[in-house]
């Protein structure tokens, strides 16, 4: 399997803990207006993204501690990621997006996800 994306977390919101503990993860490029950058992982792409979206099965890396795999993938979820570096990851384990803009993943550990989202991180999509 190939690395779809390949990011390193370089800014953490001060929200972004509150949004892990119910599974949310939101990330976005660095340089996202300030109101976004509170909620959001910022990063900055080291391999990516593809042309082609991931599918589900796909794993999801987070640092060294949390591993995931794509359960449902929105219509235009893989776009935003290719176009401004954005993208909601939803750790509930829903076979079906409830927004096009959103990538549903199995089910984290809230507490194992908030410890990793850290600067310098990497967050990978794929093999």
């Amino acid at each position: 399997m190939s690395v779809f994306l390949k990011t390193r977390i370089t800014a953490v919101g001060p929200e972004v803990a509150d949004l892990a503990e119910g599974g949310v993860l939101i990330l976005f490029a660095d340089g996202a207006p300030e109101e976004l950058a509170e909620v959001s992982v910022l990063h900055a792409v080291q391999d990516g993204p593809s042309t082609d979206a991931p599918v589900p099965g796909t794993r999801v890396s987070v640092g060294e501690s949390v591993s995931a795999e794509i359960t449902a993938m929105g219509d235009a979820a893989w776009n935003k990621v290719r176009e401004i570096g954005h993208v909601v990851v939803n750790f509930n384990g829903a076979t079906a997006v409830e927004r096009p803009g959103e990538i549903c993943a199995s089910v984290v550990e809230p507490d194992k996800l908030i410890a990793a989202l850290q600067a310098d991180a990497v967050i990978t999509i794929g093999a």
